[in-house]
């Protein structure tokens, strides 16, 4: 059984290093120290977001559809993945820092169904 790659160490979350791999095929094994790729890194969740998100070549209708979620939805999930990658533009992820988490979370909650759309707008206008 073939586990996936971790990106990050489950125990303290710093990056790791890989130090060998192994071909069941010819039996050889590469030893070394590699770094693992940038997806690697990666949940599973940002991985199917970035996998639908492709799949519908970056067409946020499309990508309402096939994952059912709303446009605000989408965009937090781009921007997280942009994030997690470190492509995000830091000026403006530290301007919104906390309050956009909040509000992601705050839209979530409204989409699942948690909160009504007045609560909703109620704790979005308390944010501002």
């Amino acid at each position: 059984m073939a586990y996936q790659l971790p990106g990050r160490c489950g125990i303290c979350g710093h990056d790791i290093i890989i130090t060998d791999f192994y071909c069941p095929n010819c039996n050889t094994r590469t030893e070394g120290r590699f770094t693992s790729c940038r997806f690697c890194s990666l949940n599973q969740e940002q991985l199917d977001f970035i996998e639908a998100f492709l799949k519908c070549r970056g067409n946020i209708k499309d990508v309402e559809k096939e994952l059912g979620i709303s446009y605000p939805t989408i965009r937090n999930r781009l921007e997280d993945v942009l994030q997690a990658l470190g492509l995000s533009n830091s000026n403006e992820a530290a301007d919104q820092g906390k309050s956009k988490a909040d509000m992601s979370s705050i839209l979530a909650a409204l989409e699942q169904g948690e909160i009504s759309p007045q609560e909703a707008l109620k704790r979005l206008k308390g944010k501002k």
